[in-house]
């Protein structure tokens, strides 16, 4: 019975620190994320200062025409 007893009470702490931790492993997948999507945006800038076209970051990366502009304009290049 004792046992059984402790199990029970040890139940709330351990759906709180699981809960803590997939919190945990969200954030960094997030930040994982927001990472990539720099990196992407910052090769896109230095292909096209390179002389790649738009349409070929726009095959390349799945993005739409706007998305690809905006993406330049933020880095100080007016499109096309």
């Amino acid at each position: 019975m004792r046992a059984l007893r402790d199990a029970e009470e040890a139940l709330p702490g351990a759906d709180e620190r699981a809960a803590q931790a997939a919190r945990q492993i969200k954030a960094e997948a997030r930040a994982r994320v927001e990472a990539a999507r720099v990196e992407l945006h910052r090769v896109m800038v230095a292909e096209y200062r390179a002389g790649a076209r738009q349409v070929d970051l726009i095959r390349r990366t799945g993005y739409s025409r706007e998305r690809v502009r905006q993406i330049l304009r933020a880095a100080g290049i007016e499109g096309d």
